[in-house]
C-alpha cells in the first residue's frame, strides 16, 4: 500500500515515526525522573518540545509553505497564511506517559482549507500507525479499518475521558456517566482522546464521547473516524464540532443512539432539552 499513498501523508508517517522514537526513548528515562513533581514536569515539557521539534522540522522541510497549529508552539512556525495547516499534538496522553501506562500516542493532521485531508495517528508502545486520506479509507498497519458493526447500544463498548481541571463541571459528569453506564457493556477512559478515536475507527471501540477537547486532540482522530464509516459531531449531533470543544464518535447506528442521551448535556442543547435533563436528574444542577 505504502507506493500509492500521498506524497504529504508519506512525510506526516515520517514525522509521526520520527516523534514516537523520541518518545520510547525518553519513556526508559521517566522512571529514572521521578524524584520531585517539577523534575517530571520540566521532563516531560522537554519531550513534548523534542517531539513537537521533529515534527515540524519534518514536515517544514518537504513543505516550507504551510502553516503549521501545535500544541506545545502555538502557531509560531510555518507561513502563516497558507491554505494547509498541519495540526500537531506530538504527545496526547502525558500524564499515562509520566506514569508509564502504556497509553499515549503522536496526532498529525493536514488540514487544506479548514478540512482535514491527511491524518496519522501513531502509537509509539505498541507500533500501531493508524493513517487516512479523505476518500481513500482509514488504515491501521496498512491494513484497512472500519468501525464497528454493533447495532445495539447495550452490547457496546464505549470510551470517554473524564473532566480534570477545576470548573469542568464535574457533576455533569457523572449525571452523564450514571446516564451512560448501566446502558452499555462497558465505559472505559484510556486516557488518550486522538488514540481514543483511532479506536472507534479500529472498531476496538463502539463510540467515544468527551469534552474539552482541543482541535489537535481531535483533528486526525475525525478523519480516520469518518475515513471508517463512523460519524462524529458534537453531542447533539451536528458535524461543525472541531472548534466547541465537545466531541462524540462512533459507528452510525450507535452514534444514533447515543445523540438522544448526551445531547441535553451539550452546552449547544435547547432550553427544552435542558430542562428534561433537570426533571430526568435532579441531582445534575446542584
Amino acid at each position: 500500500m505504502s507506493s500509492n499513498l500521498h506524497p504529504m501523508l508519506n512525510v506526516a508517517i515520517k514525522a509521526a515515526r520520527a516523534a514516537g522514537a523520541i518518545i520510547n526513548r525518553a519513556a526508559l528515562d521517566v522512571e529514572a525522573v521521578r524524584i520531585s513533581q517539577k523534575q517530571v514536569n520540566d521532563f516531560v515539557t522537554e519531550v513534548d518540545h523534542a517531539a513537537e521539534q521533529v515534527i515540524i522540522d519534518t514536515l517544514l522541510t518537504a513543505y516550507p509553505g504551510h502553516a503549521i497549529l501545535a500544541e506545545e508552539s502555538g502557531s509560531e512556525r510555518g507561513a502563516k497564511h497558507s491554505d494547509y495547516c498541519w495540526i500537531i499534538d506530538p504527545l496526547d496522553g502525558t500524564t499515562n506517559f509520566i506514569h508509564g501506562f502504556p497509553v499515549y500516542c503522536v496526532s498529525i493532521a493536514l488540514a487544506y482549507q479548514d478540512k482535514i485531508e491527511h491524518a496519522v495517528i501513531y502509537d509509539p508502545t505498541r507500533n500501531d500507525l493508524f493513517t487516512a486520506t479523505r476518500g481513500r479509507g482509514a488504515f491501521m498497519n496498512e491494513r484497512r479499518i472500519r468501525v464497528s458493526k454493533r447495532t445495539q447500544l447495550k452490547d457496546c463498548l464505549i470510551s470517554t475521558g473524564f473532566p480534570f481541571r477545576p470548573g469542568d463541571h464535574f457533576k455533569n459528569y457523572m449525571a452523564i456517566m450514571a446516564d451512560i453506564m448501566p446502558r452499555t457493556a462497558g465505559l472505559r477512559r484510556p486516557g488518550s482522546a486522538a488514540l481514543d478515536l483511532a479506536y472507534v475507527a479500529a472498531g476496538f471501540s463502539d463510540g467515544f464521547f468527551e469534552t474539552g477537547l482541543s482541535i489537535w486532540d481531535v483533528a486526525a482522530g475525525s478523519l480516520l473516524v469518518t475515513e471508517a464509516g463512523g460519524l462524529i459531531g458534537n453531542y447533539t449531533g451536528e458535524a461543525d464540532f472541531l472548534e466547541q470543544k465537545e466531541c462524540l464518535a462512533a459507528a452510525p447506528r450507535i452514534y444514533g443512539q447515543l445523540v438522544p442521551l448526551l445531547s441535553k448535556y451539550s452546552k449547544f442543547a435547547s432550553a427544552g432539552e435542558k430542562a428534561t435533563l433537570r426533571q430526568d436528574a435532579p441531582s445534575a444542577g446542584e
